[in-house]
This record gives C-alpha cells, sequence and structure tokens, in this order.
C-alpha cells in the first residue's frame, strides 16, 4: 500500500495556517523537521495495529503548492533542496528506526506524479526524460481528478469524456463513468508492466501486465471515433483477434501456462 501525505499542523508551518504559502519551521535536521518525520511513523504505527502494512510513502503532497500566495487547499510548501534534506535528515533515518547515511538517494525508490500539467507538458516529454535520466526509479502516478479547472469544475455524472481520460492517465476512482473506467485495472494489481509494441501505426493505447501468476493483462483504450480491429501475438500462446469500438475500453486476459 502506497501512503500519500497531505495535512500539515498548523503550529509546525511558517505561516501557521494549513493552507496558502507556508513550510516547515526551522531547518531540515532541526526538531521541526524531525517532528513531521514522526507523524509519518505515528500513521504507519496506528495502520500496523491492524494488521495493514504499507511498502512506501510519498514525501508530501505537490509541494510547490505550498509555495503559492493564497493558494486555497492544505499544502507543504518544499523546494527540490529542502524535500531532499528533510528525507536524508529526518524522514528517512525515522522510518528504518536508525541514524544513517545523510544522503536522500538512500531512502527514494520512486517518483510521485499528478497529471495536472500534462496539457502543457505532455507526459511522454516529462516522463519520458525522467526515466530516461533515472530509469532506476519507479515513475507513480499518485493523483488525478476532473472537474478542477475553472472551465470544467464539478462533477458531471454524465461524462464519458472523464471516461477516457481516467483510462489515459491510469489513477483515480470517482463514482461516475469514471468508475467503470478503472474497473478496468483492478486486474493488473502488482504486477509487472511490460512493454507493447505495434506492427504499425494505430489510434490505440495500450498496457500490458503479467501478473504474479504468470497470467497476462492488456488494456487496449480507443479515444477515437471509429472501430479499430486488432491482433495481439504472444509467442506463448498465438494469435488473439479483437475489435475496439469508438471511444471505448477493453482488457484481455489470457494464461501462459
Amino acid at each position: 500500500m502506497l501512503a500519500n501525505s497531505w495535512s500539515v499542523p498548523a503550529w509546525l508551518q511558517t505561516n501557521s495556517g494549513l493552507s496558502s504559502k507556508g513550510s516547515l519551521k526551522g531547518q531540515p535536521g532541526g526538531k521541526e523537521h524531525k517532528t513531521w518525520a514522526k507523524y509519518y511513523v505515528r500513521f504507519l504505527e496506528e495502520y500496523a495495529k491492524y494488521n495493514l502494512s504499507f511498502w512506501a510513502v510519498t514525501t508530501g503532497n505537490e509541494p510547490s503548492a505550498g509555495q503559492m500566495t493564497n493558494y486555497s487547499f492544505q499544502a507543504l510548501g518544499f523546494t527540490a533542496e529542502e524535500q531532499r534534506d528533510w528525507v536524508g535528515l529526518d524522514l528517512g533515518p525515522a522510518l528504518v528506526v536508525r541514524e544513517s547515511d545523510v544522503r536522500a538517494g538512500r531512502y527514494i525508490h520512486g517518483v510521485g506524479v499528478h497529471w495536472y500539467l500534462d496539457t502543457l507538458v505532455p507526459a511522454e516529454l516529462s516522463l519520458g526524460t525522467t526515466h530516461h535520466l533515472y530509469p532506476e526509479y519507479y515513475l507513480f502516478g499518485t493523483e488525478a481528478c476532473a472537474g478542477w479547472s475553472p472551465s470544467d469544475r464539478g462533477v458531471r455524472l454524465d461524462s464519458w469524456e472523464r471516461a477516457e481520460q481516467y483510462a489515459h492517465s491510469i489513477i483515480q476512482v470517482l463514482y461516475c463513468p469514471m468508475f467503470y473506467s478503472m474497473a478496468h485495472f483492478r486486474y493488473c494489481p502488482m504486477g509487472l508492466r511490460v512493454g507493447v509494441s505495434f506492427s504499425q501505426e494505430t489510434k490505440l493505447e495500450s498496457s500490458a501486465f503479467i501478473r504474479p501468476d504468470g497470467s497476462v493483462v492488456l488494456t487496449i483504450l480507443n479515444r477515437s471515433s471509429s472501430e479499430v480491429q486488432f491482433e495481439v501475438y504472444d509467442p506463448a500462446v498465438g494469435f488473439i483477434s479483437s475489435s475496439a469500438p469508438a471511444h471505448s475500453l477493453l482488457t484481455l486476459a489470457w494464461n501462459t501456462l
């Protein structure tokens, strides 16, 4: 399970509040930063009492938001350097319950990302570059929502366009068409993601996983306005013929053993 932290007590923040521009008081290695690290440990300990364990935690939610004046939501500001030092000096040692090398890299295994600026900087560019520079780190999609922008705010129960958006991102669940979009991805928990190559140019998008039991799951998204015929080839089973209707999401699953 992955934990994502949000609110910070007001008395730990420089602005003495929960929203708007503010950061942790003091400096990394200081009492305030160590106190905030202890909050993480206590959070995990309380869940452990109910036999719920976490294999990773994020360092916080949208640290750049806490650097914006009059930001309207809960926020805690960090520069990249401040966050690095807090992880290395405070959070990392607190989680492993021992003092160690202060380098943050010892404790970092991936990067949590949100999708909100993908229309400005395509994920293929931002995440693709990050993966190229740091291939040893996971890239986690940790948050997405629709209806957040001023031009399209609020819940829209009839919006299948938003279902397509969520399938494109493979992230959040809400009770509306997006719920049915996300239901497809229940077939690939903790699976090994594998590459899919197309023999020719296509409008289809895809994501494939090998599950722990050795079976394969392939999810196909067709965002175009026309049906697309396709075949899947797996050396273990041969060819699988199928089609993706216009604006559809479908999942194929098969055993390889």
